[in-house]
């Protein structure tokens, strides 16, 4: 850490004094703190990027359209730091950041409009997340990095807040449809607008896919079909990854306050590679979110008082209709295939409270309270074997329904009360200088209290250049299933962990060098404590249970650079590198890549034509120490859009190329490599898109 310290001091130092011919000081900040350079996710209120006392990225609809994305993952992926992995369950995203990796991704916050769309049974997104769509995205904002003083339990490795289309982003209707490979068909409507004092925008999106079926040439049962001597295994074969998804949004405003309401429904969602990493051409999932949110802001509720309040309701529900293994496994002990099929249901209700006092000089206070009831309300399970992976009796075994058999059913209906306050103070102590102290409580209903402090040092050097130094700790606390798992036959829940937690320091930089080229460097280094993972029992058990363990030391760098070339050509580039140990033995966790390398051109070569081209580079990823399989090759992935806009009046038409080269990417499967393989990614795809904006 010592040498990229002093290395990076002497670059910035060397970079300002070369600096030639640039525009007025005036001018630089301009371009540094243009509009769409604002965030509020470090704090809670609007500041410049290079000011705010995290380190963030904002993603907006300009640069979603300009890359040509289809689903919220191939924007994720142009984030420093950020890897987009998939599970072998349903292929559901696996946001890595700084190479914090786990089974279900808990250790990352993902928040629309503030709000978090957590799952508290696994702590992610769902099993039945589905992707979503793009269209009504005005913007995204990214922490990298700890911030649970402000947004309490997962916001661990980072944070990703979805922020949607209001009427101030939509004057008119926007529509659109794409087509293209897998058979894919999508089609958008959104219209915004005012009437009277009302401000509203509504949102409807559609997608209809077959997804990638790139082929799986040996699976799990395969392992098993050479122990009974069978051949029932549906591998070679490809990944199901289909699905039927709909948002619709509204959103409402008058005066101080707004009301959002939201719905996701995924139907037919593809099984992945398989819920026990055999693949299952049939399986489904199907889920519906809900939510409902409704806020107060005014920041001159009084004299140097601003009061913010908010209500929120968040509904998720899951069907699974899956076969974990074959028809014919076990030696014929499933005839018709060993069937489980969870389902279950939750509420998350969330009150919150905050003001915000600028009557103390030279200080910004921020005060807040609020408090969060979780509710896994329904909990149900039709499966045909028992708590020992035996089949029930009858030929072929039946299914049985065991949602109101607490001797069979995984997992019992828990509920969570969840009480906050935090306390935050920006403190302007010298000119150019802010010092920003925040502090967290969380008492928990089922384990108790955490405290979570963050100190942020920022610097404004010289009007282009910002320096910050920033520690902060966060806390993931153990999901449902963790804690309460049972009769499960592989992995049981232990109602005595402790939250994990993590300790960061970062340094930061942002370099304004011209009114056109940009770029930034920041170094990390952290400590994670009490993870949880599961561990083997005790011979004669074959239960895994989770337990808190040993920790992980990590750091590493990420850089990014802008440059405006002229008025038609732009370029952006982002380098993140990552190391991780365990702490009692050293050892790489394995499945993360070290080195990634993200590109970007944009080129408008003539009225209303434009050409975007960007690739990715991940690096090999060594294998889990417990995995004997060779490190997984690196790959390269290029993606084109072209698009011509005014193609008639209010027309636009843009066609896009995905994995351009065909590469065979793929990411880690799981140790001990039931799927030899890995888990391929989509090959390469085409994308027609007409749109209308009024």
């Amino acid at each position: 850490m010592r040498f990229y310290i002093v290395s990076l001091t002497g670059l910035v130092s060397l970079l300002a004094a070369s600096t030639g011919a640039v525009a007025t000081e005036d001018e630089a900040l301009m371009q540094a703190y243009g509009s769409h350079e604002f965030v509020t996710l470090a704090t809670g209120a609007r500041q410049p990027v290079e000011r705010a006392p995290a380190v963030t990225t904002v993603i907006t609809a300009k640069d979603i359209v300009a890359i040509g994305a289809t689903d919220l993952d191939q924007v994720l992926a142009t984030v420093p730091g950020l890897h987009v992995s998939v599970s072998p369950v349903a292929y559901n995203p696996l946001y890595v950041i700084r190479g914090i990796r786990s089974q279900y991704n808990p250790q990352v916050l993902m928040m629309i409009n503030g709000i978090p769309i957590t799952d508290h049974y696994t702590g992610d997104r769902s099993q039945g997340w589905g992707g979503m769509p793009v269209a009504n995205i005005a913007r995204i904002e990214v922490i990298r990095g700890p911030s649970s003083a402000l947004y309490g339990a997962d916001a661990f490795a980072g944070v990703i807040n979805i922020i949607t289309k209001t009427a101030a982003d939509l004057s008119g209707t926007t529509a659109g449809a794409r087509t293209g490979s897998f058979n894919t068909h999508d089609a958008w409507a959104l219209h915004g607008g005012q009437t009277g004092p009302w401000q509203y925008a509504t949102a409807l999106e559609y997608r209809r896919t077959d997804g990638q079926s790139q082929a799986i040439k040996a699976d799990s049962q395969s392992y098993f079909d050479s122990l009974f001597a069978t051949d029932i295994s549906n591998a070679p074969g490809s990944v199901n990854t289909g699905r039927d998804a709909l948002d619709t949004r509204l959103d409402l405003a008058r005066s101080d306050w707004r009301l959002r309401l939201g719905y996701q429904g995924r139907r037919n969602g593809g099984s992945g590679a398989g819920a026990a990493q055999a693949l299952d051409p049939k399986g489904k999932f199907d889920s519906d979110r809900m939510n409902a949110d409704l806020s107060y802001e005014n920041p001159v509720f009084g004299r140097d008082w601003g009061l913010f309040s908010q209500v929120s309701y968040f509904d998720t529900r899951l069907q699974t209709h899956i076969n974990l293994f074959p028809p014919g496994a076990f030696g014929g002990a499933f005839p018709e295939g060993m069937i489980g099929s969870p389902e279950r249901a939750e509420r998350t209700l969330r009150a919150d409270a905050s003001t915000l006092y600028n009557g103390w000089s030279k200080h910004q206070l921020r005060i807040g309270t609020g408090y969060r009831n979780i509710d896994l309300y329904k909990v149900g399970e039709r499966k045909n074997f028992n708590n020992m992976l035996a089949p029930f009796p009858g030929a072929p075994p039946p299914v049985v329904d065991v949602s109101d058999d607490p001797n069979q059913v995984y997992i019992l209906p828990h509920d969570r009360g969840i009480y906050y306050g935090y306390l935050q103070d920006a403190w302007s102590f010298a000119p150019d200088w802010e010092l920003t102290a925040g502090l967290r409580n969380d008492h928990y209903s089922d384990f108790g209290s955490t405290v979570n402090p963050r100190l942020a040092l920022v610097w404004q050097t010289t009007y282009r250049l910002s320096s910050k130094l920033l520690y902060g700790r966060a806390f993931r606390a153990p999901s449902f299933a963790e804690l309460y798992n049972i009769n499960n036959p592989v992995a049981l829940g232990n109602s005595n962990l402790d939250p994990e937690t993590i300790d960061t320091l970062e340094l930061a930089w942002n370099y304004q060098a011209t009114p056109s080229l940009r770029t930034g460097l920041n170094l990390y280094q952290f400590k994670i404590r009490d993870s949880i993972q599961f561990v083997a029992d005790p011979a004669p058990a074959s239960t895994v249970t989770a337990q808190n363990t040993d920790g992980l030391n990590g750091h590493g760098l990420e850089w990014e650079a802008a440059w405006k070339a002229n008025q038609n050509v732009g370029f952006s580039a982002n380098y993140a590198f990552q190391q991780t140990e365990t702490e009692l033995t050293g050892d790489n966790p394995g499945d993360t890549p070290q080195h990634q390398v993200y590109l970007r051109g944009d080129w408008a070569f003539r009225p209303d034509w434009s050409l975007n081209a960007q690739s990715k580079w991940i690096s090999e990823r060594e294998r889990e120490t417990d995995d004997p399989r060779s490190a997984l090759n690196g790959y390269t992935l290029v993606d084109l859009t072209l698009r011509r806009q005014r193609l008639a009046p209010n027309w636009g038409l843009a066609l896009s190329v995905r994995n351009l080269f065909d590469v065979d990417a793929r990411e880690p499967s799981p140790s001990p490599g039931l799927i030899p393989d890995d888990l391929p990614l989509a090959g390469r795809s085409y994308f027609l898109e007409l749109n209308y904006q009024q």
